[in-house]
């Protein structure tokens, strides 16, 4: 028992107390901090806004979101960089230019963009598509406008995952909460959608009545990441608590993840918000007190670094550091503390074509990550 606390009581004050997790059984992940020596950072592109999504064409070739609402082209190795037509994006608050995908279809290129406009006088979250030919973007259309209440800056989400011919895209409460729980609104949810951006048959919610059919999942805060397990094919998506309470969670058809009902965060003035437990309602894999601030996440499946194959890596805003999970039987088992000494909000995260780890920062970087030779790692 004394052995037990001494151990509670290092990890309280060793591991900075913006950074200390907590475990649902009550028992502490094993993590550590990693320095940089370990690793070669190499900044591949830089800009002067931030970097929301980005994504690759090939090894070479990327497609940049910023958020004040430019969508770049840029080959690494000749030096090209150019602007491509983007809808009507209103960047307000944490909305703007927001996720992008390249997207092989039927033979087609294609490049799936979200962003935030205004529709039917409300400010939401949306799904264009265009065609990639040749260094060029074409015939772009809005495919998808969320039906949302709520006009403030704030929880577009807009993460998208492409599995199984589907497109999974999170949606953000949008700081009205309660809508998380209303299936007839798409605020605070994840979505099902096909490749041509409607409702995908076989969803739960399709013949319910008043609800949308194109909720996949429900009781969402803020959803900015989303990415399946390569080896499972779990999905996995995590969200922004408010003051505390962030979450990794697996998400399942028609599942509730509990917002506002339950959650392990406070209001941020210190109240708190409902429970942390409901029979009908999900529990988070993993979450946080106090916050890290989850944005992107991604599944590393490069050979570049073999110690990290299948980890699942979060982006970190608030917290400004990358964060490696090593899962287990869809558990959170080792986690990994990684870049604070950079004092970067990282905002996204991929596993590149080139078998390299990439993040993007809101300072406007995009970094790829190498491991020096003959360096010992801790797991």
């Amino acid at each position: 028992m004394i052995g037990k606390h001494l151990f509670t009581i290092c990890m309280l004050f060793c591991i900075p107390i913006a950074l200390f997790q907590t475990q649902l059984n009550a028992q502490l992940f094993q993590s550590i901090s990693s320095s940089n020596q370990q690793y070669k950072l190499k900044t591949v592109f830089e800009t002067n806004d931030v970097i929301w999504g980005f994504d690759f064409i090939s090894p070479e070739e990327l497609l940049i979101t910023l958020r004040q609402g430019k969508l770049l082209y840029v080959h690494l190795t000749q030096n090209i960089q150019k602007q491509l037509p983007t809808l009507q994006i209103v960047a307000k608050g944490q909305g703007g230019l927001l996720d992008v995908h390249y997207q092989k279809v039927t033979g087609r290129n294609y490049v799936y963009l979200t962003y935030s406009t205004i529709f039917e006088d409300q400010l939401t979250t949306a799904l264009a598509r265009g065609v990639w030919d040749k260094g060029t973007l074409n015939q772009l259309q809005t495919l998808f406008v969320a039906k949302v209440t709520g006009d403030s800056g704030r929880h577009f989400g807009s993460r998208l995952l492409f599995k199984n011919q589907h497109i999974y895209m999170t949606i953000g409460d949008r700081g009205e909460r309660d809508y998380a729980q209303d299936l007839s609104y798409h605020n605070g949810k994840i979505l099902r959608l096909d490749l041509e951006g409607k409702a995908a048959v076989g969803n739960p919610f399709e013949t319910t009545p008043n609800a949308l059919p194109e909720i996949w999942s429900y009781g969402h805060r803020n959803p900015q990441g989303i990415d399946f397990d390569p080896v499972t094919g779990e999905i996995y998506s995590c969200e922004f608590g408010p003051r505390g309470g962030d979450e990794l969670n697996l998400v399942k058809i028609s599942k509730n993840y509990g917002w506002p009902v339950i959650t392990y965060g406070r209001e941020y003035w210190g109240p708190k918000i409902g429970q942390t437990h409901h029979p009908k309602m999900e529990q988070p894999v993993a979450y946080w007190v106090p916050s890290i601030s989850p944005s992107g996440m991604a599944f590393y499946q490069g050979d570049k670094i073999p110690q990290w194959k299948n980890n699942l890596f979060l982006g970190n805003l608030s917290s400004t550091h990358l964060r490696r999970l090593v899962l287990e039987n869809s558990k959170v088992v080792k986690q990994e503390i990684l870049f604070a000494d950079l004092k970067e909000r990282i905002r996204h995260t991929r596993s590149g074509p080139d078998g390299y780890l990439y993040f993007s920062t809101d300072s406007g970087k995009i970094i790829q990550v190498s491991l020096i030779k003959n360096t010992k790692h801790p797991f």
